[in-house]
């Protein structure tokens, strides 16, 4: 600790701190027009000057060093300070200075003395309101650089630069032309920074900031990805006038993305849902609740009466809250009698699951994301997280330019990859042969930990035999990457004092995915960076939904309690029923593809799909829509009329994230608060409420009236969520589990002491290579990858209903020029593209990022038909569907192609 005086108060700081800490330290507020906390000092305004030790500096530049005597009372100093706050309020027009609340600049003046007219310019250099979310009025930039460098030391974008000389200098977007146009990804942190309103959030929330701490603010967790960011929604009149990013937020840390900062369009959509429907004579029509609820139950005694508990499913939500998945599930298993419940991990994420816990015995990351910061190399296998997980994205690529080594596994040349030491390009499918020769190299070097494998690892001499066969020549003729890319990547990573594996569902959606997880964790146990040994920061999944971690942990799984007890295992049974008062089936249910076989079959007689539009994101969604027409009662819980609800016998109104309460668990396992902003509109309730609604009109009593409750019972379930309630997560900001005590602090990196396997020990996977389920054939030429942009979310419910639209209109097909010639198609030209089991139409783009013979396209705008053409080939393990990997051939379209799907507008599954 550093020790000073500032005006005679005695300041104590840790080393590092500068002079403007030091300054802030006793309540005294220094203007500093050049700086944000989040970025490096820069010095450039001389606003905050000081006097130390009888020297005049610039304190957000000078180190507080011990013993230093600081004088900020100064008269000398503080009219310098004043000078040159006026000089730079000078050049500016009278409309500077006239909001003191929202403009640093502003405020500064009036603390200093300084009026009004004193800003008096007239620079008269116009505006740019191109973009829906920014606007930049020229003439009140004061050229700080503050945005230009929070676009590349925070976002990692590079988007903006100062051009112009002198007096002229201001920010523009560094592609010149309209700010719309250009490669700004709309983070909002050029809006949080500015310190003159001249880069602003257009409408309500113009001129709110992260440093302003509004009475009417409402602090929640993310609704879109996993990364589960904090944030301060403003209401105005019951509206949701701004949402800002927190600058204590444990993960984004003041940050934020396109979609959590500024996509909340949808709340106010003249096409929300707003009463229930029920379909009478082949025609949804309004109704009321009680009409809906007696429907619903009385269709669930018929399935009931007709076939038992098993003719009953439901389809949980990665979107709804893990009070109300919990909720769900003890519905199903306590007042159905039936283990037919799951949710939509299936599709994305339950590869990771299962496969994490054959390696290490729990279906989370093994560390908290934090400890990337202290990782020497980072190595990201089938992830987009720039644009996935933008926050994630900005702090993986700054920790790169930091000096981390960074090694980019995926097919296309995106993101990461851009900056990334190596970039390896394995051919769709084949990532159990590419970590198979990163490991023979990693053991055929003697880069492994001798005595991590002896002493807390099994398996060594299967996978070293299996090993034998997947030298890097091999691995090259398998996958494309060139031999001597494999070994550096392997060396980059094995001669690393502290790597870090993390990926995506280009790792798990796959025909073998639990063994592209289990045979990717093998490197960190390979290594011995994993288990608490400080030697690396093991592997973490990115998760793609808000909630797609807790759903699960939740028990929203046919096969599993909460906090994972298996249904076969008496005793995991047990502590449920002590609790419940029920008893639990001991046979695992059905798995969503599994439900849709029966409906097809009529063993199902009634499905509740729960946030998911199962007919948009699910693959070979014609087969899906013949499911539900099959099955005698269909119930949508919903936003807005998806494509799915259309099918529904009974769609019922509820809340978004924004409008209920209770907890998230995010990518690393955090539990963290969901808080009520608005209200849900119309008479839409949450899902809680309707649970407990449909339980009640059925005569059964959940018990557990609150979210708060509902969390502690689960807690009294598992002893893996027993330390959790609502009152320690509201007072601690997150806590990640496990979590076994309330005087216990929540686990952040597992295993310390041992795995949690049956035998304490991390097990190495000797899994084979085996082919994808399509491969390209004369007929079917190229391979179809499908993921995320940046500007859109799943199938786009909630990010098509606003400006997010603006900045991406429609869905593309990216291809390589070569096949693009091949094809005789141009940029920007309609594409037909066939597979197997349907077509969709999408628009060209040509470029580079993929390689000849691959072709990627998003699924956000359901009305292409993009999942039509996905197989119905999935996870030999955990059901998980193969949508990285379709066969594919193109043509031109024209107007005898079949009409697309009409568009599908729900809450859906993680993709």
């Amino acid at each position: 600790m550093t020790r000073l005086q500032v005006d005679g108060v005695p300041v104590e700081l840790p080393a590092g701190a500068s002079l403007l800490d030091a300054v802030r330290a006793t309540g005294t507020d220094l203007p500093a027009l050049c700086h944000d906390d989040r970025l490096r000092p820069a010095g450039s305004c001389r606003t905050c000057l000081v006097r130390a030790d009888g020297r005049t500096v610039a304190a957000c530049v000078t180190p507080a060093t011990a013993d230093l005597t600081v004088d900020t009372a100064d008269d000398g100093v503080r009219n310098l300070r004043r000078d040159a706050v006026a000089l730079i309020a000078s050049a500016l027009p009278p409309r500077a200075l006239a909001d003191s609340a929202h403009s640093e600049l502003a405020e500064a003046c009036r603390a200093l003395g300084i009026p009004a007219d004193t800003a008096a310019g007239d620079p008269a250099r116009g505006r740019d309101e191109s973009h829906p979310y920014v606007h930049l009025d020229r003439d009140l930039c004061i050229a700080c650089g503050r945005c230009v460098r929070m676009c590349s030391d925070v976002q990692g974008t590079f988007a903006l630069t100062l051009t112009g000389r002198g007096a002229d200098t201001v920010v523009a977007p560094g592609t010149g032309g309209p700010w719309a146009a250009s490669d700004c990804v709309a983070c909002g942190g050029c809006v949080d920074t500015c310190p003159t309103g001249a880069i602003t959030q257009p409408g309500p929330g113009q001129g709110l900031t992260s440093r302003q701490t509004p009475p009417d603010r409402v602090r929640t967790t993310c609704g879109y990805c996993g990364v589960g960011c904090t944030l301060d929604v403003v209401v105005r009149e019951d509206r949701v006038a701004a949402v800002l990013p927190a600058g204590d937020g444990p993960v984004n840390r003041g940050h934020a993305c396109v979609k959590g900062r500024f996509a909340y369009g949808y709340l106010g959509s003249a096409e929300r849902l707003t009463e229930p429907l029920l379909r009478e004579n082949g025609v949804l029509r309004p109704a009321s609740w009680a009409e809906a609820v007696d429907r619903i139950a009385d269709g669930l005694r018929a399935a009931l009466r007709d076939g038992g508990p098993d003719a009953v499913a439901a389809i949980s939500s990665a979107r709804a809250t893990n009070e109300e998945n919990y909720l769900v599930q003890k519905f199903l298993r306590t007042v159905i009698g039936t283990n037919n419940v799951d949710n939509c991990s299936r599709l994305c994420h339950a590869p990771s699951a299962a496969g994490l816990t054959a390696s290490f015995g729990r279906a989370g990351g093994t560390d908290p994301f934090d400890d990337v910061e202290t990782a020497d190399c980072l190595l990201v296998v089938g992830a987009n997280p720039v644009e996935a997980h933008p926050v994630v994205g900005a702090r993986l690529l700054q920790r790169a330019l930091s000096g981390a080594s960074l090694i980019v596994a995926d097919p296309r040349a995106v993101g990461l990859a851009r900056h990334a030491d190596l970039h390896l390009r394995p051919r769709p499918g084949t990532n159990v042969a590419l970590f198979h020769g990163l490991a023979h190299v990693l053991v055929d070097e003697g880069m492994t930990d001798p005595g991590f494998l002896r002493e807390r690892a099994t398996g060594l001499d299967e996978l070293t035999d299996l090993l034998a066969d997947y030298p890097p020549e091999r691995v090259a003729e398998i996958t494309g990457v060139p031999a001597d890319d494999i070994r550096k990547a392997a060396r980059l990573y094995g001669r690393a004092e502290r790597p870090a594996v993390l990926y995506g569902l280009g790792v798990t959606e796959h025909l073998h995915g639990t063994d592209g997880v289990r045979t990717l964790a093998n490197l960190p146990i390979l290594r011995g960076a994993v288990g608490g040994t400080g030697r690396g920061f093991g592997i973490s999944p990115l998760r793609g939904q808000n909630n797609v971690q807790g759903a699960s942990d939740m028990g929203a799984l046919p096969d599993l309690l909460p906090g994972y007890g298996p249904v076969t295992a008496p005793e995991a049974r047990a502590r449920a029923e002590a609790v419940w008062g029920r008893p639990v089936p001991e046979r695992p249910g059905m798995r969503i593809p599994e439900m849709f076989v029966a409906a097809r079959e009529g063993r199902l007689r009634a499905l509740w799909v729960i946030g998911e539009d199962v007919c948009a994101t699910d693959p070979d969604s014609r087969r899906v829509a013949e499911a539900l027409d099959a099955c005698p009662l269909v119930v949508v819980s919903e936003l807005f009329l998806s494509e799915t609800a259309r099918h529904a016998d009974v769609v019922l109104p509820v809340a978004s994230w924004l409008e209920k309460d209770g907890t998230f668990v995010n990518f690393d396992r955090r539990f963290q608060r969901v808080r009520q902003a608005v209200n849900p509109p119309g008479t839409a309730r949450p899902d809680f409420q309707v649970v407990h609604a449909v339980a009640e009109a059925l005569g059964a009593d959940l018990g557990c009236p609150t979210p708060a409750a509902a969390l502690a019972e689960c807690g009294r379930v598992t002893p893996l969520f027993a330390g959790l309630s609502h009152e320690r997560i509201d007072r601690e900001g997150a806590v990640p589990w496990p979590c076994p005590a309330p005087d216990q602090p929540g686990e952040r990196t597992l295993y310390g002491t041992e795995f949690a396997t049956p035998d304490g020990c991390a097990h190495l996977s000797a899994a084979p290579y085996l082919p994808p389920g399509e491969e390209p054939d004369q007929d079917y030429p190229l391979v179809l990858v499908t993921g995320r942009r940046w500007a859109h979310y799943n199938s786009g419910s909630m990010t098509r209903r606003g400006g997010n639209l603006l900045l991406d209109a429609y869905d593309r097909l990216d291809l390589h020029p070569e096949d693009a010639a091949r094809y005789g198609l141009r940029d920007g030209t309609p594409v037909t593209v066939e597979s197997r089991h349907g077509q969709a139409r999408l628009v060209a783009r040509v470029g580079t990022e993929l390689a000849p013979g691959q072709v990627f396209c998003a699924f956000h705008f359901p009305a292409s038909g993009v999942n039509s053409l996905t197989s119905a080939h999935a996870d030999t393990v955990t059901s998980c569907p193969e949508y990285k990997v379709t066969a594919v051939r193109l043509r031109p379209a024209s107007s005898r192609d079949s009409a697309a799907p009409r568009s599908a507008v729900g809450d859906e599954g993680d993709r």
